[in-house]
């Protein structure tokens, strides 16, 4: 059992109970810097032995992760990166003893693998079958590929700035890509707002106890991995600073447990078109100015850090460290810099880091003979264009340019998102009817359509999409419109979906019993009723959202 034995704030030191998925902010002082707290006794005994019959995957260290039992679940497997000792790029700066934690080994290339992998396995836990994130891409991927295989609808909100490929591999996955045309900061905005008026559960990032706990595996890593040394010095390149928060938590817990004799100094490196924590920090200051971000390394183009910055100046302050940035040409050298001396290839977020420390390094902060730890956090991986259809994202349009988009653009593209994001499974093996009833409907609103083929498919693509309705036919080949309501009712997934029925072939009054409260309406092909049937379509969409809503 490794349920946190409770939460402390670390400026106020008030305790408190900990609650999966309420954000971890402290209920005396309001600050969101709140650690978990756990059994480490018991903890170090296990370190102590060696962590027997363990997972090389952040699942070794599961003692210090906020999950009830996580023995029972299927857990997703990330985490257990190797740590490489640099043979020539940072020798050539004159260092000899630079390692890079090694994210791309994750299943989706990045460290965000293990971000997604706790917080869904939460969500499992907690029996949360929906979820929304908002993502500068990495993050996307990875919640998409985790909720795949935990079975859960994912939408996923991203700026229409991130790379397409970002974009189209978090749909690969099956995620709902909604594609804003605005900043990251009212990216997050929207899909909050989205979030509450669906009342689905939000993932919040830094102040998410689950997502921030599990950057601290990486700090267990490392240290592991040094023969239980720290590093001197610990250099990653952020956006919206969740990362190292994680991270020095895992190291602090090492400290407090006896394990290591220093905390390192932590290095925070930022694209110099979106740096307010590095303007911050030169300025002496223990609070960012929001910016507007002017990168092309999108990844990392969080204008508005809040009060993570504070947290990390905190740590700075404390264990000592730098925060410093480079330029994108300057990251985009280090990136080819890095793949000629040590064959790696990195995706522009990562060679920031590198370029970071390549200053720091000229610069004179970091000492030549002192150990340095780098987070290679990702690979890019790009998704061939031909491999999706045409309607793997909604597009929301905000303002043309990057300032903030005004309420009542925010509401009309809110309400706008409602329609496009609702979805319609046809299931129907003949192609023409199919066709027509995807016209009727989309002739009166501008609802998502999939289409499947015939029963089978049907029947996965509504345990992968979830839809807000489903019309099926009756009678097709595999399994018929009989088995698959008998299917979809037994699926707790699907039970909830309204289906509707349009037949080709006259009901007998047994088969009208069998179908009996287990669909919303029954039509007949040959005398489609157009205006009832698209009427009634429409009217248990509405009636399903109303119910989602007050629950």
């Amino acid at each position: 059992m490794a349920t946190p034995l409770y939460l402390e704030c670390n400026l106020c030191g008030h305790q408190q109970t900990y609650i999966p998925f309420v954000p971890g902010i402290c209920q005396k002082c309001n600050s969101q810097w709140v650690e978990a707290h756990y059994d480490y006794d018991a903890f170090k005994r296990e370190i102590l032995r060696g962590i027997p019959n363990r997972p090389n995957n952040l699942w070794r260290f599961q003692d210090v992760l906020p999950l009830n039992d996580p023995a029972a679940l299927d857990l997703y497997p990330a985490g257990g990166t190797p740590l490489w000792h640099s043979n020539r790029f940072a020798p050539n700066l004159g260092h000899g003893s630079v390692y890079f934690k090694d994210e791309r080994y994750s299943p989706t290339s990045s460290f965000k693998d293990r971000q997604a992998a706790v917080a869904v396995a939460a969500m499992n836990e907690n029996g949360i079958s929906e979820a929304v994130i908002a993502s500068t891409g990495n993050a996307a991927v990875a919640y998409a590929a985790a909720c795949a295989r935990a079975g859960i609808k994912l939408w996923v909100f991203m700026t229409s700035l991130v790379p397409q490929e970002k974009l189209r591999e978090a749909a690969l996955f099956g995620a709902e890509v909604i594609r804003v045309s605005g900043n990251y900061d009212q990216t997050k905005q929207i899909a909050s707002q989205f979030a509450q008026r669906k009342n689905l559960l939000l993932d919040r990032g830094a102040s998410s106890i689950p997502a921030r706990e599990s950057m601290k595996t990486i700090a267990y890593e490392i240290v592991e991995q040094l023969g239980w040394r720290a590093p001197d010095w610990y250099i990653q390149a952020v956006s919206g600073g969740m990362g190292p928060l994680g991270v020095y938590h895992g190291f602090k817990e090492l400290f407090n447990m006896g394990l290591i004799n220093k905390i390192p100094k932590l290095a925070v490196i930022q694209a110099e078109g979106c740096a307010p924590m590095v303007h911050a920090f030169k300025a002496g200051k223990d609070e960012a100015d929001p910016i507007i971000p002017d990168t092309r390394i999108i990844i990392l183009s969080t204008g508005d850090p809040g009060k993570s910055y504070t947290y990390l100046w905190n740590l700075t302050q404390q264990y000592g460290g730098a925060m410093e940035s480079v330029t994108d040409f300057e990251a985009y050298e280090a990136m080819k810099a890095l793949a000629k001396s040590e064959g790696m290839a990195v995706e522009p977020a990562t060679a920031v880091a590198f370029a970071g420390f390549t200053k720091l390094s000229k610069n004179g902060t970091i000492g030549k003979d002192e150990l340095v730890a780098i987070n290679c956090t990702g690979h890019t991986f790009p998704v061939e264009k031909h491999v999706l259809g045409d309607q793997w994202a909604v597009d929301v349009h905000l303002s043309k340019d990057q300032s903030p988009a005004p309420r009542e653009g925010l509401q009309a593209a809110l309400e706008n998102l409602d329609e496009k994001t609702t979805t319609v499974l046809l299931i129907d093996d003949n192609p023409d009817d199919a066709h027509l009833i995807r016209r009727l409907l989309e002739a009166k609103k501008n609802y998502r359509m999939y289409h499947a083929k015939d029963g089978w498919e049907g029947l996965a693509m509504a345990r992968q999409k979830l839809p807000d309705l489903i019309v099926s036919d009756l009678t097709m080949p595999g399994i018929d419109g009989f088995g698959l309501v008998e299917e979809l009712k037994l699926d707790p997934r699907t039970k909830d979906i309204p289906v509707v029925v349009v037949s080709a072939k006259d009901i007998t009054e047994e088969e009208r019993e069998r179908l009996k409260g287990q669909i919303e309406a029954l039509y007949q092909k040959g005398s489609l009723p157009t205006r009832t049937f698209v009427d009634k379509v429409i009217g248990v969409i509405a009636e399903k959202q109303e119910e989602k809503g007050k629950e």
